[in-house]
């Protein structure tokens, strides 16, 4: 079996490639990726290549194939694992596999398994992990989200409150608390406040900060306080560079009592900073944004942690209950990962988008594997339609859907290329 893949061979040395799957062992599973959303975590891997944690020393002669947001179809079960995988089935992914204490993980490690490609063999530890895990949603681009949502889901759970002199931490974000996500109008703070508005716990006011007008006006088209509302919560969308002290707005915004989770969605020391400043009694917050400087730092106030109770912690990624937990909520319509979701392209633009990631404007990028197009912006869908009957009906299909990339066009854009 060939595959067709994106090959990481050292530090920013992408190469799109086919060769020769291995045959495949009673232990292992063909797949058939169709779709892998870019994580700005593979960025970083391919700025340090054999120097990342995650990749091995011997890239240079074993490249690994790039790509952790998978997506796909099962093709062919070794004989091991027939009774629990059928072909056929959709498939998405835990890649934190954590596997004896190895950090090595698909995306990173491996020759033969990695998201952006067209056909993977999966190795046994991710079926002994239970990893590997069926998703019965109507989208292949819906379980590629999961991995992400996952690590938003992760963030929730992770926080946590206290139980005064009775030495119990309660797990979970506060129920009718105030959630500010700071740095929130990119892709992964809108899918918090998605989150957010769908489960039990929810709280009472969300505040979601930025400094751009433009993003601000994109996550409250798409996730709108009408909608937050009808839910019973408060949803505000701040541009914290128009005041002056955007402190005490934010903590006006919640009658002085500030907040019972902060969130910070951005690396950056004043967020920190505010995002300290903002807590509540007993308020826990959330560094959830990955810098890339090891010696990254910033203030925080200890009286406060001594004699308000605030705590301060992070996350990185969510496991597979969060994973489940996520593929669940979107396979029923509760969450909606699209959200996030700003271009499409093929497996040929991979290269390019990788490596110019951070300066491409919008949130995830999304990748089908088995077609070749130009990472193009679902916003540009109208103008190039003029031209293009493909993204004429690629806009009809996303405006019926308020201008978010959708299941109906997903299954469009595949038959087109007969995926």
């Amino acid at each position: 079996m060939k595959t067709r893949a994106v090959r990481m061979y050292g530090k920013d040395d992408l190469r799109l490639e086919e060769f020769d799957l291995p045959e495949l062992k009673d232990d292992e599973i063909l797949v058939k990726v169709v779709s892998d959303s870019i994580c700005m975590s593979t960025y970083k891997a391919v700025k340090q290549g054999n120097k990342h944690k995650r990749v091995p020393e011997n890239v240079a002669e074993h490249p690994v194939i790039v790509g952790h947001e998978m997506a796909g179809v099962i093709v062919e079960v070794g004989a091991k694992h027939q009774d629990k995988f059928k072909a056929g089935m959709k498939f998405s992914l835990q890649p934190a596999l954590n596997y004896k204490g190895s950090p090595y993980a698909p995306g990173y490690s491996y020759e033969y398994f990695g998201g952006n490609a067209t056909y993977n063999i999966i190795p046994p530890e991710v079926m002994e992990l239970g990893c590997l895990l069926i998703y019965e949603g109507d989208s292949y681009y819906g379980a590629s989200l999961g991995e992400p949502m996952s690590c938003i889901i992760g963030g929730y759970h992770a926080n946590y409150h206290t139980v005064p002199y009775k030495y119990e931490h309660i797990m979970g974000t506060k129920k009718g608390g105030n959630i500010a996500i700071l740095g929130g109008a990119g892709p992964m703070g809108l899918g918090a406040v998605d989150y957010a508005l769908a489960i039990e716990n929810k709280p009472l006011k969300i505040i979601v900060t930025d400094i751009s007008d433009d993003r601000l006006a994109r996550a409250a088209k798409f996730i709108t306080p009408e909608k937050a509302a009808k839910l019973g919560v408060e949803l505000i969308y701040v541009n914290t560079s128009n005041y002056a002290d955007p402190i005490a707005h934010l903590k006006e915004l919640t009658d002085g009592h500030g907040y019972d989770d902060v969130f910070v969605y951005a690396p950056v020391v004043p967020l920190v900073e505010q995002g300290d400043q903002l807590l509540a009694y007993d308020g826990c917050m959330n560094f959830f944004a990955g810098p890339t400087d090891t010696k990254f730092t910033g203030p925080i106030n200890l009286y406060n942690v001594h004699y308000n109770n605030t705590h301060i912690m992070g996350s990185t990624g969510g496991n597979t209950d969060d994973l489940i937990e996520a593929l669940d909520m979107s396979a029923k319509n509760l969450i909606n990962p699209s959200v996030m979701l700003t271009h499409i392209g093929g497996l040929d633009c991979t290269i390019d988008a990788v490596m110019d990631l951070p300066n491409i404007p919008g949130g995830k990028k999304l990748v089908y594997n088995h077609i070749n197009m130009p990472l193009t912006a679902i916003d540009d869908f109208e103008k190039l339609g003029e031209a293009d009957p493909l993204f004429k009906k690629l806009h009809e299909l996303v405006e019926k859907h308020s201008g978010l990339w959708n299941a109906e066009a997903e299954a469009y854009l595949l038959s087109y290329f007969n995926v």
